[in-house]
């Protein structure tokens, strides 16, 4: 999504400037080229090597001594989008009166790419009428804004005015710098393994981590999809999605009949447990009681049930965790329970699957196409899955636009 894209990080002097280095990392691990601007007071709190070591350029601060003659037009007109993490007050009011006062205000001031100010500061200055003045002046100007949370400020005091987290800061630029071919869709992405109760205490599980899920989730919120997440698991939650908690087989089962008819993309990412106890011990069984004898049933096949009821214009995706005969245990699987595209891979290969913050997958389509992902971290898996449902919903035999 951010790949080759260019982005200028400005960071000014606030106790914040050290996460900006998280921030420029993880936009650099996302393939973007990041080109930082540090002012005077940002490089009281924050070594100017450290963000050259971790940036795609080395950090850039006066408008008289770079290689080129007029470095803030170069940076202005050369971004796709630029960044000020953290935004000071100062910085703030400068650019809303227009103040051309170093090389960060006159990079704002010399471009047309989208501008993301992420505040910093007390709540006292956060608060005050002319700050919040300010800001209103940027926002009318279509600068967006990524919100201060609430929480511990520099001095131990609590309040409004602690900078965003980097997660959050770089969904916003990933949903400004996206390509947005999902915009509108609703999208419901199923994730995490299912525990079916023996007893109190005891389940039946496996060892899904959701992290594919969470992934597909997060790239289609970039793309401009609403997303809800059926989850079983508890992981950091992708900025802007609202997630469904679920245990089991059947409280999946029930809160996928609910959300998936109204859904244009249903990504079921998620393990769904294949047999459950028949009886479920009200407490805790004993050691002493012996090795009990545990009677099994099948689990509801949550996918071939929405495969036989999918709307028309819907796009469905199932998952197949194999350890052999992949592409054929997949294909069956494919046209079995009325997928349009499956996501395959082999859980026993080094790196693939479970537990793994990368995988390893064969998209296999409705119409036979084939395509396969090497090893690679599961954010990349989710696009390549998303670019294939894009494909297919703009395809002659995929779903009409709804």
């Amino acid at each position: 999504m951010l790949q080759g894209r260019r982005i200028v990080v400005g960071v000014t002097g606030g106790i914040a400037a050290y996460k900006a280095v998280e921030v420029c990392r993880r936009l650099v691990d996302a393939g973007a080229h990041v080109v930082p601007v540090m002012t005077a007071g940002a490089e009281r709190f924050l070594g100017r090597t450290t963000l050259s070591a971790l940036c795609s350029e080395p950090v850039q601060t006066s408008l008289w001594n770079e290689v080129s003659p007029i470095p803030h037009t170069r940076l202005g007109q050369s971004a796709d989008l630029v960044l000020v993490v953290p935004a000071t007050a100062r910085l703030l009011g400068a650019y809303a009166a227009g103040l051309s006062t170093d090389l960060l205000t006159n990079t704002l001031l010399a471009t047309r790419a989208p501008v993301v100010v992420c505040p910093a500061m007390h709540t006292e200055m956060w608060e005050h009428p002319a700050v919040q003045h300010n800001m209103q002046v940027l926002r009318s100007r279509g600068v967006h804004v990524v919100e201060p949370d609430e929480g511990r400020l520099a001095g131990g005091d609590i309040g409004a005015g602690r900078l965003a987290t980097p997660d959050r800061i770089v969904a916003v630029v990933e949903q400004l710098l996206g390509p947005h071919d999902m915009a509108g869709l609703r999208v419901v992405v199923t994730a995490g393994g299912t525990r079916e109760p023996i007893d109190a205490v005891r389940v039946i599980a496996n060892r899904s981590s959701g992290k594919q899920g969470y992934a597909i989730a997060a790239e289609a919120l970039g793309r401009g999809a609403d997303v809800t997440i059926v989850s079983t698991v508890e992981l950091p939650v992708p900025i802007g999605a609202v997630v469904r908690s679920v245990e089991t087989a059947a409280e999946m089962q029930a809160a996928m009949n609910e959300l998936a008819p109204t859904a244009d993309v249903v990504v079921m990412a998620a393990a769904v447990a294949d047999f459950r106890p028949v009886d479920r011990a009200q407490g805790k069984l004993k050691k002493a009681a012996g090795p009990p004898q545990i009677v099994l049933e099948a689990t509801p096949d949550i996918l071939a049930a929405l495969g036989a009821a999918k709307p028309a214009g819907q796009v469905l995706v199932g998952f197949a965790a194999e350890t052999s005969d992949l592409v054929a245990n997949a294909e069956a699987k494919l046209r079995r329970k009325n997928l349009d595209l499956i996501v395959a891979n082999d859980v026993s290969a080094p790196g693939v699957g479970f537990q793994h913050d990368t995988n390893a997958v064969t998209l296999l389509c409705a119409g036979g196409d084939a395509t396969t992902i090497e090893l690679s971290d599961k954010r990349q898996v989710a696009r390549a899955v998303l670019d294939s449902v894009c494909v297919i919903r703009n395809s002659p035999r995929g779903a009409s636009p709804s």
